[in-house]
């Protein structure tokens, strides 16, 4: 079989959703995916209505902006991650933050591209997942290095306000309902939001982010005793 008869089967066997907040763009993602021989399966502009979806249906892949208006395509790739879905995610955004190509690329992204760039270089992104590889767009294999390079002490500057409101709630000992009560947020909300902060911050437990706490002297090394263990209990 020819290269090119190859490149199409495998085009003709993979389902794509898509996951962007402007109506045009999906169509026209969609008008571009399904011209190239590509399945898309479905959309949504919203990361909970998105999540159901890939649950439900299982798509090979997922394009996905990081920018969904009062949401973010973060909590899609924390949810992707802590449910271990076989979805790969490729993100198609506007954001050229090198921290935010870095934090996608920590929590399991196949791919980053630019929605400046060419149709082809979302194409080999595309292509890579399927093939459980790693694709970056023309422009941002640059600023991923720049954060690479970067001391692990200035990852505490990727988080959201509410993120670190929530890590020094997490390393006293406050539980996820103690923490939703406070912040008017649902235990389940805070425990995405605990997903996504250590995945920026590369930790795997809470006993490491209290540490890093007290690195970064966000609590007093007294602070973090007992009450921490709390936590750490219900992980």
């Amino acid at each position: 079989m020819a290269a090119r008869d190859r490149l199409e089967l495998v085009c003709r066997m993979t389902s794509i959703y898509l996951v962007d907040d402007h109506q045009i763009m999906r169509e026209g993602l969609r008008a571009l995916l399904v011209a190239k021989g590509y399945t898309v399966v479905g959309e949504s502009a919203n990361p909970t209505e998105a999540l159901a979806d890939l649950v439900r249906l299982r798509p090979e892949v997922l394009l996905l902006d990081l920018n969904l208006g009062e949401r973010s395509g973060f909590e899609l790739l924390a949810e992707l991650e802590r449910r271990q879905l076989p979805t790969r995610c490729v993100v198609l955004t506007m954001s050229a933050q090198p921290r935010q190509v870095a934090e996608a690329l920590r929590m399991g992204a196949s791919g980053y591209v630019l929605k400046g760039s060419a149709a082809n270089d979302l194409l080999c992104a595309i292509d890579a997942a399927v093939h459980g590889k790693k694709h970056l767009g023309a422009d941002v294999a640059d600023l991923a290095l720049q954060v690479f390079t970067l001391k692990n002490e200035d990852s505490l500057s990727t988080l959201s306000p509410r993120e670190q409101q929530i890590i020094i709630m997490v390393v006293k000992g406050a539980s996820s309902s103690q923490i939703g009560i406070q912040l008017h947020l649902s235990p389940k909300t805070v425990a995405t939001y605990r997903s996504r902060l250590m995945a920026k911050l590369g930790v795997r437990d809470v006993p490491a982010l209290v540490r890093l706490a007290v690195r970064h002297r966000l609590i007093e090394v007294d602070e973090s005793g007992s009450r921490s263990r709390r936590a750490t209990d219900e992980k």
